[in-house]
């Protein structure tokens, strides 16, 4: 594996991208150096928009492995023709997979980072295909690593049709969403990289991880990013991507108390009512079922401890202010 460094003395410039040349691209001195890893299925609706986002950033990635996994459309010719002139774009193909599940794109991401294993970094980020953002997206994060080496894992707030995650969510400061991770890299080696999970919650599991050995994660709201497709409707219905929801939050070990409470918050949100019913069912089927959770104990009451801690700050705020406050600190 390689070497994780707090800083790297390389002198010059991030090389421009649209030119051919030396892959080691050169950062500024003291600059914390990144790679990024995207696993890729059937992307080539978004995954220009990602590319475009990437390549005009102010700090480069030293690579940016993008695996497609056994895509059927253009995905994969998309990327080639941007890798021609980016050297420091890899495109990695694999076979096409009879299964979807999310342990495919972490035997995607871990194909990635076989490819990137022997460079010399300091920081390592999932980014998906199907997202856009700013210019600084990866230099402002890069900053927050390089100012608080507690920091585990950054990203930042999100869009995606009318959603935002600062209004419409209780994920809170310390959740850092899947499709745009940056990780230090003594922290992403700590918590065993991302788990093969199934059934998913793979990023979660990631972060949550990395929070209870000690690390801090954030999420800022300085920033946003742009998720083009809804999350969880890559094949079900948006009443189907709630229950699927449902059945997520029993097996990663929500609170049944938090579960209720979140039900009566997602029926005023749309789809309207059916959507909350479509979340309580999930989870209720998973109880009934016994379904196998993933995760230890010992992250199960973590877990919980932290949502305890977010249903006070929610019922104060509300005791307080008469609002449900939904971005919530990390202390």
């Amino acid at each position: 594996m390689s070497t994780a460094r707090a800083i790297l003395d390389s002198p010059g410039q991030p090389a421009h991208p649209n030119t051919e040349q030396n892959t080691n691209i050169p950062v500024p001195r003291g600059q914390l150096r990144y790679v990024l890893i995207t696993p890729a299925r059937n992307e080539e609706a978004f995954i220009e928009k990602t590319i475009q986002s990437m390549i005009k950033q102010t700090v480069l990635p030293l690579k940016w492995v993008i695996v497609d996994d056994g895509s059927t459309d253009r995905t994969a010719e998309i990327v080639e023709s941007y890798a021609a002139t980016c050297p420091w774009i890899v495109l990695i193909r694999r076979s096409q997979r009879k299964e979807r599940n999310f342990a495919g794109k972490v035997h995607s991401f871990n194909a990635g980072l076989d490819r990137v294993k022997e460079l010399e970094f300091d920081l390592i980020g999932n980014l998906d295909a199907d997202i856009s953002f700013g210019e600084d997206h990866f230099e402002f994060l890069i900053a927050k690593l390089a100012t608080d080496h507690t920091l585990g894992v950054v990203g930042t707030a999100y869009t995606q049709d009318d959603w935002d995650s600062m209004r419409d969510s209780f994920e809170g400061q310390t959740s850092v969403h899947g499709a745009c991770q940056l990780f230090r890299y003594e922290c992403f080696l700590d918590i065993g990289g991302y788990q093969a999970n199934p059934a998913g919650g793979i990023d979660w599991i990631a972060v949550t991880t990395a929070r209870m050995k000690g690390w801090k994660t954030r999420n800022y709201p300085d920033r946003r990013f742009h998720h083009y497709r809804t999350m969880g409707t890559a094949q079900r219905s948006p009443v189907g991507a709630m229950f699927d929801y449902g059945a997520k939050d029993y097996f990663l070990g929500g609170s049944p108390l938090w579960e209720l409470l979140r039900v009566c918050y997602r029926m005023t949100k749309p789809p309207f009512v059916l959507g909350g019913i479509a979340l309580m069912f999930g989870y209720c089927w998973s109880a009934l079922r016994r379904m196998k959770r993933p995760v230890s104990q010992d992250l199960i009451s973590f877990h919980r401890r932290e949502q305890r801690k977010k249903l006070r700050l929610i019922l104060s705020s509300l005791i307080k202010t008469g609002k449900i406050r939904t971005y919530l600190p990390a202390d």
